[in-house]
């Protein structure tokens, strides 16, 4: 008898999430409807925004229901249709659940047209890519020879931005967990420096880093490292703020000195623009940013590094290393067989 298998989300976390917030149970295969299809999961997305979803309220997208599938950005095989759209045999992108088997609509997949391993279609050449470039062209407004502070640059997102401000002829200075990470950034990814975010001098070794300060800073984790940037940043410099997940997990107000008036102060006397963005309001911008990214990463001009666990049941431990800083590069968790590989 064939098996099925989801997760869901058990219960919502307080602070960190834990394993018991989420359940791996198994499930009846599907049956489909007209206008749906049945999808094989292959790969799954693990993206910090995720964490958010497990609180109820509002917010940008809606909240995961307590007992319901959770579910992310997917890449699945159609294994039956009874949508004019796809056929079986097709690989598809899109919203899915984290079910093995599932029916779906069909209602905001795409294609993959094959021509890069499919797991890509999640990380650099998709949301997360997106991300890096629509944060670092639209809101970020490089210009050749400035300087650009990216946070998290070895990450799924930051090593985009990295690799996209060198060939804008910026200088880039990351930001990353640890002395393998760091390293990976400079010797691989093309960084000019890159600063350990755990160590005790991260302002004095960043200020020196930056000799001419910070045109740009790219936000993706806030905390110490947002500190650390906010002195060297240059009058009339930009933010582009697409994440802050060292407070995702906050159940309240920080301990110690508010640090809000200083950051305050500081936008307002260096006239800093700070710019938070979600990256599907410019999701009009998809085509122009596949047409100048998609090349690269055929060619190899862009590296690409992914974190792949195995297995839908470790879905949970791979989400929870994520959120600590676990992943090298795109976090992908492989459920199914690839027929490309």
């Amino acid at each position: 008898m064939s098996t099925n298998a989801e997760i869901i989300l058990a219960s919502r976390p307080t602070g960190a999430p834990v394993a018991a917030n989420f359940e791996h149970r198994a499930i009846e295969m599907p049956t489909i409807g007209d206008g749906q299809v049945h999808l094989r999961l292959i790969y799954l997305s693990l993206d910090p925004y995720l964490r958010g979803r497990m609180n109820a309220g509002k917010s940008y997208v809606p909240p995961f229901e307590v007992g319901a599938a959770m579910g992310s950005g997917c890449v699945a095989e159609v294994m039956e249709s009874r949508n004019d759209g796809f056929a079986a045999g097709d690989l598809v992108m899109g919203g899915i659940d984290w079910v093995e088997r599932q029916a779906h609509s069909g209602e905001g997949l795409m294609k993959l047209d094959g021509r890069t391993k499919p797991s890509y279609a999640l990380g650099v050449l998709g949301m997360p890519g997106m991300t890096a470039w629509a944060g670092l062209n639209i809101h970020g407004k490089p210009k050749e020879g400035e300087t650009l502070v990216v946070s998290a640059a070895s990450g799924a997102v930051g090593s985009l931005v990295t690799q996209l401000g060198k060939s804008y002829g910026l200088r880039v200075v990351g930001v990353a967990g640890g002395a393998e990470k760091c390293g990976y950034v400079v010797d691989e990814l093309g960084a000019d420096a890159c600063v350990d975010h755990r160590d005790l001098d991260l302002n004095a070794k960043l200020a020196a880093a930056c000799p001419n300060g910070a045109d740009i800073y790219f936000e993706n984790v806030g905390g110490v490292t947002l500190d650390a940037v906010v002195p060297l940043m240059n009058p009339f410099s930009r933010m582009p703020v697409c994440g802050m997940i060292a407070n995702y997990n906050d159940t309240g107000a920080a301990e110690g000195q508010d640090r809000l008036p200083f950051m305050m102060r500081s936008i307002l006397t260096k006239r800093i623009a700070v710019r938070g963005f979600i990256v599907r309001d410019h999701w009009e911008k998809f085509p122009d940013f596949l047409a100048e990214v998609g090349p690269k990463v055929i060619s190899g001009e862009i590296k690409v590094k992914e974190t792949m666990t195995q297995g839908l049941e470790n879905t949970p431990a791979a989400f929870i290393s994520l959120l600590e800083g676990g992943n090298f590069g795109k976090q992908v968790v492989q459920v199914g067989a690839d027929p490309t590989a």
